[in-house]
């Protein structure tokens, strides 16, 4: 964009925001070309079918196309299923379906090694668990906590960083516990909960993440141990006829607040029924702790029980959490995640306050949720705004909540905990597989933490913001890359003062 004179201040310095926003055109634009050679064509037609597009040209861009983070786990485990594994931050680097497929192929997954006891093992050693490092007193220890001993086990293993550091806040909490998620469902009558909790049932033999214990009492490092067999716990209670809804009294019997749940007997799963008073219905709770799962193991159970309700006969073998943990124990090594924190958040010595308000959430019971649905007419031009771009929506939110935090806090450069969705880079089977792997919104103020995408989110110049936008999804993709990075890590790059909450990631 050409201007006759740039807009100065009063004082004869540039005014950034009497700049005009760039017009469409002067975005450069690429003829459509057909794809070019086999891995062009397979790449082109794997992203016609996702993005649900007539024709994908070599030139085209992933995100301008309407690609996006949940798309991209699918585009990632259907190239593994063709041999060609790429990084997930090269597809945030390189968007361009040329030049992502000039990458394919250049990334071999961790092999993950072996489960070495099996149910013949009369007992277990140090040897026989490649992913943990425990004494023979430990595993002892271990073995001694679980019903039946080594003949109900079937794995040991770690923990994940994150699931660290969610165990550190169990453990941390006096009363109740931040990471216990709770549903409800009613049934028309006791028979068809029955049905229901049968085909809960079968699921929890299915997956080893639903019949996973945790024990970190006498061990050097925590551990989560595979039962084999792992019964439903069901406790039905009585309802007060004159006690308000039953839904309600549920809820306020089974509050998270104040309510706990065994880590240390699988699964960690808790389900409570009861009669609804003045009603034949039957009210059920449920208890999930989230070092067990997140939104996608929630959606492959749900899915998973209807189809053993309508009867299904064969359901996709189950893939093993194991396989996770690996990728984060065995993947990138914590010096290079904590040289790549140090890098970027070096020169960041205080933190980042909205308000200048450092502690907010207290014991929880002042914390209330709110929910407001985009207008669709918004909703489109954000979506708009960010294929012209050539970014994800992902991207175009991060920059923008980055100006919101430094609005608030008076600071060009921030710091903000962010959700990162860790399936895009987790193994084969990744987006089927039950377990914790990405960071869920409730841990927000937990310390996964991400510089700004601009280093000045304070700026209000449309090029500039344009500029920083576009450098957003490699930033993004970076930090992809070590969403298996602990607090601990992330703590060491990063000096604060000695007072603020941060110094506690050095106990995750």
């Amino acid at each position: 964009m050409r201007l006759d004179a740039l807009p100065l201040t009063p004082n004869g310095k540039l005014d950034r925001k009497a700049l005009p926003a760039p017009a469409d055109d002067a975005y450069a634009r690429t003829a459509y070309e057909a794809p070019q050679g086999a891995i062009e064509t397979l790449l082109a037609g794997i992203w016609a079918e996702l993005l649900g597009v007539e024709r994908v040209g070599r030139h085209d861009n992933f995100f301008e196309l309407g690609g996006h983070s949940l798309l991209a786990v699918q585009l990632m485990e259907r190239l593994r299923r063709q041999s060609l594994g790429v990084e997930v931050r090269t597809l945030f680097a390189r968007p361009v379906l040329c030049d992502l497929a000039a990458s394919l192929g250049s990334h071999h997954e961790v092999t993950v090694p072996a489960n070495r006891i099996t149910e013949e093992s009369e007992a277990i050693t140090p040897q026989m668990l490649p992913l943990i490092d425990l004494t023979q007193e430990e595993i002892d220890r271990i073995v001694s906590t679980v019903p039946g001993g080594v003949g109900n086990i079937q794995d040991i293993y770690g923990l994940s960083p994150l699931q660290d550091g969610i165990l550190f806040h169990h453990l941390l909490a006096t009363e109740g516990d931040p990471y216990l998620l709770v549903s409800q469902m009613a049934f028309a009558d006791r028979g068809l909960l029955d049905r229901y909790l049968a085909a809960v049932q079968q699921v929890v033999d299915r997956h080893d993440i639903l019949r996973t214990a945790f024990v970190w009492q006498g061990l050097s490092s925590p551990a989560q141990v595979v039962w084999r067999k792992a019964p439903l716990a069901v406790s039905e209670v009585e309802l007060e006829e004159d006690g308000g809804p039953g839904h309600e009294q549920l809820k306020r019997r089974f509050d998270p607040r104040q309510h706990r749940i065994d880590l240390g007997q699988a699964p960690l799963l808790r389900f409570v029924i009861a009669r609804e008073p003045g009603s034949e219905r039957w009210l059920l709770l449920e208890l999930q702790h989230h070092l067990i799962g997140d939104h996608t193991t929630l959606e492959v159970m749900h899915a998973e029980v209807r189809a053993v309700l309508e009867g299904a006969h064969a359901l996709d073998a189950p893939q093993p959490f194991r396989n996770l943990v690996a990728q984060a124990r065995l993947g990138v090594s914590s010096e290079e995640h904590e040289a790549f924190f140090r890098e970027m958040l070096a020169d960041i010595d205080e933190p980042t306050t909205p308000f200048g308000l450092s502690e907010v959430r207290g014991d929880g019971s002042g914390v209330g949720e709110a929910q407001r649905m985009l207008p669709p007419a918004l909703n489109d031009r954000l979506r708009e705004q960010a294929r012209r771009l050539g970014v994800s929506l992902a991207s175009l939110c991060h920059l923008a909540w980055g100006q919101v935090v430094a609005q608030s806090s008076g600071r060009e450069q921030v710091v903000f905990g962010t959700v990162l969705f860790g399936r895009m880079h987790a193994g084969t089977g990744a987006d089927r597989t039950m377990g914790l792997s990405h960071q869920h919104p409730a841990g927000a103020a937990r310390p996964r933490r991400n510089r700004d995408c601009g280093e000045r989110a304070g700026h209000t110049c449309a090029a500039f913001r344009t500029a920083r936008t576009r450098a957003c999804p490699a930033r993004l993709g970076a930090t992809l890359q070590r969403r298996c990075s602990s607090g601990a890590v992330v703590r060491r790059a990063v000096e604060l003062p000695s007072q603020h909450p941060g110094r506690r990631l050095d106990n995750q």
